[in-house]
């Protein structure tokens, strides 16, 4: 093992790069693994929780560590891919154990974890040594000192905190993609799965949620309160927030939806009496809309919206008025790659796709997974009996509904 320094802070190496022997990056760092020892010895590091793609986290015990430098971890020979799963016994240093507020054993004092110091010892084992943390602040807002304390200073370190905070915990996932937060959650404790949730903007937690399994997401949606729960239905895409509910009890559905906003509901009310595996229940009420009259470059505009899926911002549909879903008479469909070609000042409605038909809302899953692959689709529109454009169903979709129900949980195990 070779180091720059001899006590290593666990919190700074969040993110960090992680390498094999022969110089090649092989994840980044998200977690530690601890364990609490009995007999007055010092907790134990067990390992690094290690981001491996495609959305993998693994464990490589610190026995395969060979060098930590600033930014960096290098790790020896072959590291096993099987997806990672804490033991009752271990603690994530970050995700669980920093902002836990602790007590000093002389005095009482309350203070909190801000990071966490590892040493090697003679048997090569790496301990936790010492604490940064942070005393309480004084009135008006001031936060408190910090100081640095022998892991032994303090109490209650890895008992169940009444209350922790999560600044550290959200610092280390400001950068996560949706579907790497929605792995993490489901390795956390139940507490800690809240507090975390309860600390992430509702932008972000509606695209987590659609990401997370049905069970898990059901029961967070529960611990929200009513607010905070209608708030996350209307941020979500209308197909994955009419999902969600069609999950919960009817009752418990209902009281959302009456706490949302009349137009929010109206359309998740309208995805819910299409059944689930049809056109109308994979569809999404909320594609790009426009005018006859509009230009290319409008359309263009509004494509480039970031919170667009790539699906989703591939075509533009053309209607008579109203715009709103469920639209006027639907006329046609222009593909993004075709709208780069032309000039801005061009009428959208003179370069439509009218070759592609439209899909009753009441088409099986088979049948519209069918006609994408015919037609090498990534959106289709979904029109009722009197071509009125109600949604239009993303390729996206289409695979969730024919995954196995559970895929997000059982993901194959590859051996390294």
């Amino acid at each position: 093992m070779t180091t720059t320094a001899t006590r290593i802070y666990l919190a700074r190496l969040a993110g960090s790069a992680v390498f094999d022997p022969a110089g090649d990056q092989v994840g980044k760092i998200r977690d530690f693994v601890v364990s609490a020892r009995f007999s007055g010895r010092a907790p134990v590091v067990l390992g690094v929780v290690v981001e491996v793609a495609p959305r993998r986290r693994i464990f490589v015990p610190m026995s395969r560590v060979t060098a930590i430098d600033p930014g960096s971890v290098v790790t020896s020979g072959t590291v096993n891919l099987r997806r990672f799963e804490r033991r009752p016994d271990e603690k994530l240093a970050i995700a669980e154990l920093l902002d836990r507020r602790v007590s000093m054993t002389i005095g009482g004092e309350k203070v909190s974890v801000e990071d966490i110091a590892m040493v090697q010892n003679r048997m090569r084992e790496w301990e936790v040594s010492r604490l940064f943390v942070r005393k309480g602040g004084s009135t008006f807002g001031r936060r408190g000192s910090t100081v640095t304390v022998e892991w032994n200073e303090v109490t209650s370190l890895f008992t169940e905190a009444e209350v922790q905070g999560v600044d550290h915990l959200l610092a280390s996932v400001e950068t996560m993609r949706p579907a790497d937060l929605a792995n993490l959650i489901q390795e956390l404790p139940n507490k800690r799965q809240l507090e975390l949730v309860s600390g992430l903007d509702v932008e972000k937690l509606a695209d987590v949620f659609e990401e997370l399994p049905e069970d898990l997401r059901v029961e967070i949606m529960g611990a929200l309160g009513i607010e905070r729960a209608t708030d996350v239905l209307e941020e979500m895409d209308p197909d994955d927030a009419a999902d969600l509910l069609s999950e919960l009890p009817p009752e418990q559905a209902e009281e959302y939806l009456d706490a949302m906003e009349p137009d929010e509901a109206e359309d998740l009310r309208r995805l819910l009496a299409y059944d689930d595996f049809s056109a109308g229940g994979m569809m999404t009420t909320e594609p790009i809309v426009m005018s006859t009259d509009a230009t290319v470059a409008e359309a263009l505009a509004r494509v480039r919206a970031p919170e667009l899926s790539p699906a989703l911002a591939s075509q533009v549909y053309v209607v008579r008025p109203p715009l709103e879903t469920p639209t006027g008479r639907y006329i046609g469909v222009a593909h993004v790659q075709r709208l780069l070609r032309e000039q801005p000042s061009q009428l959208v409605s003179a370069i439509l796709d009218t070759s592609l038909e439209p899909i009753g809302p009441g088409a099986p899953l088979s049948q519209v997974a069918r006609y994408f692959a015919t037609y090498n689709l990534v959106a289709l529109p979904v029109v009722d009996e009197n071509d009125h454009l109600i949604g239009a169903v993303t390729i996206d979709d289409v695979i969730d509904h024919m995954l196995p129900e559970n895929w997000r949980e059982n993901e194959l195990d590859e051996e390294g």
